[in-house]
C-alpha cells in the first residue's frame, strides 16, 4: 500500500492552541506531550490559534506574530515533526472564517451563552472588556477550527467537553438541514495530567508561577526552591505529607522511579524539603537539556520556520477547500 493511501486511511485528529508565547511545563504535561504521542498513530493538524487570541486580546494584537513564533519553536523543541502532522497558522487558512460564518447562520445565540468557559472567563476577567462578539463566538470558531478537517475525534480533558459538545450540536444541526456532511468528533479522553504552578495554583503566565520549557538552569532551580511545600512541616525534624506538597507532585512526573522513595524519606523526615527541592531541581534541569537544545538549533532558523508554516498552511487549505466546497454544494451556495 502506498504511503499516501496508508495515510489517508489514518484517523483525523485536530488540535489547536492560543499562542501566549513561551510555554510551559503545565502545556508540555496537560497537552504537548500526548500530542507527541498522537502523531505516530493519526493524521494530525496542529494549529496556532491566532484569531482565538484576539477574542480576549485583542489590544494586544501586536504581541500576537512574535507569540506565534515562539509557541512553535516550543513545538518543534519537545518533538512535534512537521513530517508527521500538520502545523499551521488559523488565520492563513481562510477556509476556517468561511465555515464560522455559514455555521453562525444556523447556531442558536443560547447555545454559545449556556457555554461554561463563557460564563466562567466572563467572571474571571471582570473589567476586561469582553463583551464582543468574539468572545460570544469563539466556541463555534472552534467549531469550524474542527470541523472543516472532518476530525474523527478531538484530544481533551473533561472540563473540555462542552466545547466539544457544540461542535458536535453544531454538525448535528448542519447535518440536519443540508445532509450528512461534516463528521461528529468523538472526545479522545486520556490521561490529562493537571500541573500545579509553584505555589500550588494551576499553571498560569497570569499568575507568574510557571516554569517555561525555555527557563534556563538557574532560573529552573530558583523556581523549584520557591515551590510551596506542607505548610503543616516547620521544622526540618517534622514529619511531612507528600499528597499535599507541590514538589511532590512534580516527583510524581518527573521522577518516578525515586518518588516512592522521595515519599517515604518525607513522612520519615529522613530527607526535608530543601533536599526534595535540590533533588527534583536536578531532574526538571536534566529533562529540559534536549528541549533546550533543539531549540537553540531551530532560533536562527527563522526562514526554515516559516517554510514549515507556509507548507503546513497548503496542506491545511487543500483539506478544507474540500470539505468547504461540500459544505457550499449542500446549502446550494
Amino acid at each position: 500500500m502506498k504511503r499516501e493511501e496508508k495515510e489517508n486511511r489514518r484517523k483525523i485528529i485536530v488540535s489547536g492552541a492560543r499562542p501566549s508565547g513561551k510555554l510551559h511545563l503545565g502545556n508540555y504535561i496537560g497537552a504537548l506531550k500526548k500530542w507527541v504521542e498522537l502523531q505516530e498513530q493519526y493524521r494530525c493538524y496542529f494549529f496556532i490559534a491566532d484569531w482565538h487570541a484576539l477574542t480576549t486580546g485583542y489590544k494586544e494584537s501586536h504581541q500576537v506574530r512574535e507569540n506565534s513564533r515562539e509557541m512553535l519553536l516550543d513545538w518543534l523543541s519537545v518533538g512535534l515533526d512537521p513530517d508527521k502532522a500538520v502545523l499551521f497558522r488559523q488565520s492563513r487558512v481562510k477556509e476556517h472564517a468561511e465555515l464560522f460564518l455559514l455555521l453562525a447562520m444556523i447556531t442558536p445565540i443560547a447555545w454559545l451563552e449556556r457555554c461554561p468557559t463563557f460564563k466562567e472567563q466572563l467572571r474571571e476577567l471582570q473589567g476586561k472588556e469582553i463583551h464582543n462578539y468574539g468572545f460570544l463566538g469563539y466556541p463555534l470558531l472552534q467549531a469550524a477550527d474542527i470541523l472543516i478537517y472532518r476530525a474523527d475525534a478531538v484530544p481533551v480533558g473533561e472540563d473540555q467537553l462542552p466545547h466539544l459538545e457544540i461542535t458536535r450540536e453544531v454538525a448535528r444541526r448542519f447535518n440536519y438541514l443540508y445532509g450528512r456532511i461534516l463528521t461528529e468528533p468523538e472526545p479522545l479522553l486520556g490521561e490529562h495530567a493537571l500541573l500545579p504552578g509553584i505555589d500550588s495554583r494551576k499553571m498560569s503566565k497570569s499568575y507568574d508561577n510557571y516554569i517555561a520549557l525555555s527557563d534556563p538552569p538557574e532560573v529552573v532551580k530558583r523556581k523549584v526552591s520557591m515551590m510551596i511545600t506542607d505548610p503543616q512541616r516547620q521544622r526540618r525534624r517534622d514529619p511531612g505529607r507528600p499528597e499535599v506538597c507541590t514538589a511532590y507532585r512534580f516527583q510524581e512526573i518527573f521522577n518516578p522511579p525515586e518518588v516512592e522513595r522521595i515519599a517515604s524519606a518525607c513522612r520519615t523526615a529522613e530527607i526535608g524539603c530543601v533536599q526534595c527541592k535540590e533533588i527534583l531541581g536536578h531532574k526538571l534541569v536534566e529533562f529540559l537539556v534536549p528541549i533546550h537544545e533543539k531549540r537553540r538549533e531551530l532560533e536562527e532558523k527563522s526562514d526554515y520556520l516559516e517554510e514549515i508554516l507556509l507548507g503546513g498552511e497548503e496542506k491545511a487549505r487543500r483539506d478544507a477547500s474540500a470539505t468547504l466546497e461540500a459544505v457550499r454544494e449542500a446549502m446550494k451556495i
